[in-house]
């Protein structure tokens, strides 16, 4: 049989776990981050070598001259530029942080987050009401009533416990929900906005390091927020 300090104890444990539930309230929802890039450099190797492989042929051949070996070296190169101009990035945590469709859905969160921060509260109130009561009438009750009255308390907290392991796992399953959702969408946009401009690649930098090195003039994270901002339907 459980004394009242221990089932005190065992209070502080539950207010303690209610705590960590309300951190996890009050995180935001993370978006997919962002870096520098290398890709680009990476993705503009391979005509650089078949140029190189090209006018390295062209010089070997006996019929050969000065004057036609330069238009073939050059030729690759210029395809090369030109595909290079084709390619960009864009900042993905920039462009989630600034896209209103992503703050629609954290405040959306916030919101329902708040009402189930409510129900924990509430569970831990009738809790902790339940201990007051029983130390302040241990004292006058049979020790049959005082196990009686404990064994009820802690068959009490455990359901408080369970209720409280199904409020986070809901959380997490909305917070996971309302972020595909969003990203679905961006994904979409992104594709769009990419054809409407020309782009045969555009990369997204993270800071899990998708992309090493990026000359900043490819960069398109400005208009392409732009972009989604000005094509979002709430």
């Amino acid at each position: 049989m459980k004394n009242p300090i221990q089932l005190t104890i065992n209070i502080v444990l539950a207010l303690a776990v209610a705590g960590l539930y309300v951190l996890h309230f009050n995180q935001k929802v993370v978006a997919p981050a962002i870096a520098t890039d290398k890709s680009v450099a990476v993705m503009a190797a391979p005509d650089t070598n078949t140029a190189d492989t090209t006018a390295t042929a062209k010089t070997t051949e006996p019929t050969a001259t000065a004057s036609t070996a330069t238009p073939v070296a050059a030729a690759p190169a210029a395809s090369a530029s030109s595909f290079a101009a084709q390619i960009a990035y864009v900042e993905s945590g920039k462009m989630l942080d600034g896209y209103q469709g992503m703050k629609d859905a954290r405040k959306a969160f916030e919101s329902k987050a708040r009402g189930w921060e409510k129900q924990n509260q509430t569970m831990l109130a009738g809790f902790k009401s339940a201990v007051e009561a029983y130390q302040k009438q241990a004292p006058t009750l049979t020790a049959e009533q005082r196990a009686a009255t404990e064994q009820k308390l802690q068959a009490q907290q455990q359901q408080v416990g369970q209720q409280q392991q199904q409020l986070q796992a809901q959380a997490q399953e909305e917070e996971a929900k309302l972020t595909q959702k969003v990203l679905e969408s961006v994904n979409k946009k992104v594709e769009a906005y990419g054809k409407a401009h020309g782009y045969k690649l555009i990369l997204i930098a993270a800071p899990s390091g998708t992309i090493a090195y990026g000359e900043k003039n490819l960069d398109i994270t400005t208009p392409v927020l732009a972009y989604l901002n000005q094509n979002y339907k709430k």
